[in-house]
């Protein structure tokens, strides 16, 4: 099976949930190198896990395939945002792909919870949770600058085990399913091999979501990486596990900004945790960093934590 890698230039709320999930240390990893299982329905396998993930990986893809056919009809015009109760900005576009996909999980999953950005929570005590953010970058998505996505992640016990990323203006879309390899498009992919922090890319979305204590140990971590690009919003995660990019790190986040990410990272050789090495489940805070290897992880944490 061919692994494609993109080019490049010169809080312990650990679940069980009676699967197993990969961990490196403390933090939720995959190891490198072993062998890839046989794929079937869009690159996922239908194992022994019932329901079969496999479902559940080609519903997220029909449901991402509204989502994206929603925001390009919309993308490109100039609107207004409104402004919410915590003064980040929402549009009516948010509201409508948001609308529709929890109608179609209702529809298809009617014993599934839903967490969502624009509509809040429904059936969070059930087994499965879908978690979703309709627009993840909803100012650059008003700006019409094409680092934004959807974010679609299925939980089991609070821990994520479906994750999808899809950027509808370029067409990209990343998908993560516990025990499998993350696909870019359908081809499997794997983080890099950087594991000094000297030679390490580092992305951050937004600097200004840090308290002043935190956004110091950013600074700290990035004044001994290479260099810094900021505002990559969910983009930066999905550059992580195609190999662009070593280290994202971001803050203020919720459960619909980070669940999504954590088996696209995990599936691809890479490591995600908080702040303190924890897995990150429906219960964590708001602080996140992924990387390319287990041992950048660990040096990355040194200076975090």
């Amino acid at each position: 099976m061919q692994f494609l890698r993109a080019r490049r230039s010169p809080a312990d709320n650990r679940l069980s949930i009676g699967i197993a999930i990969p961990t490196c240390r403390r933090w939720t990893c995959s190891p490198a190198g072993g062998t890839v299982p046989p794929t079937t329905i869009k690159g996922v396998q239908n194992s022994m896990f019932d329901p079969p993930l496999g479902e559940f990986a080609s519903f997220a893809h029909d449901i991402a395939d509204l989502a994206r056919q929603t925001i390009s009809s919309a993308a490109g015009v100039r609107r207004e945002p409104i402004a919410k109760s915590d003064a980040s900005p929402v549009t009516e576009t948010d509201r409508a792909v948001e609308k529709c996909l929890r109608e179609r999980i209702a529809d298809h999953f009617p014993d599934h919870g839903v967490l969502g950005e624009e509509f809040g929570a429904e059936g969070l005590g059930n087994e499965f949770v879908w978690v979703i953010d309709p627009i993840d970058g909803t100012k650059a998505f008003v700006a019409g600058l094409p680092v934004y996505g959807t974010l679609i992640s299925l939980t089991r016990g609070g821990t994520p085990i479906l994750g999808l990323i899809d950027n509808p203006m370029t067409g990209d879309r990343w998908l993560g399913v516990s025990g499998q390899p993350t696909t870019l498009n359908n081809v499997p992919i794997r983080t890099a091999s950087t594991t000094a922090l000297a030679t390490a890319f580092i992305a951050n979305g937004n600097p200004d979501a840090f308290s002043p204590a935190d956004k110091s140990r950013v600074e700290s971590l990035r004044r001994i990486t290479r260099w810094c690009v900021y505002g990559g919003s969910c983009i930066a995660y999905g550059r992580v596990a195609d190999g662009s990019v070593d280290i994202s790190i971001d803050g203020g986040l919720d459960p619909y900004d980070y669940c999504a990410l954590v088996p696209v990272i995990t599936g691809a050789g890479g490591c995600i945790t908080d702040w303190q090495g924890r897995p990150l489940t429906l219960n964590s805070g708001g602080l996140c960093v992924a990387t390319a290897t287990d041992l950048l992880h660990r040096h990355v944490l040194e200076i975090l934590a």
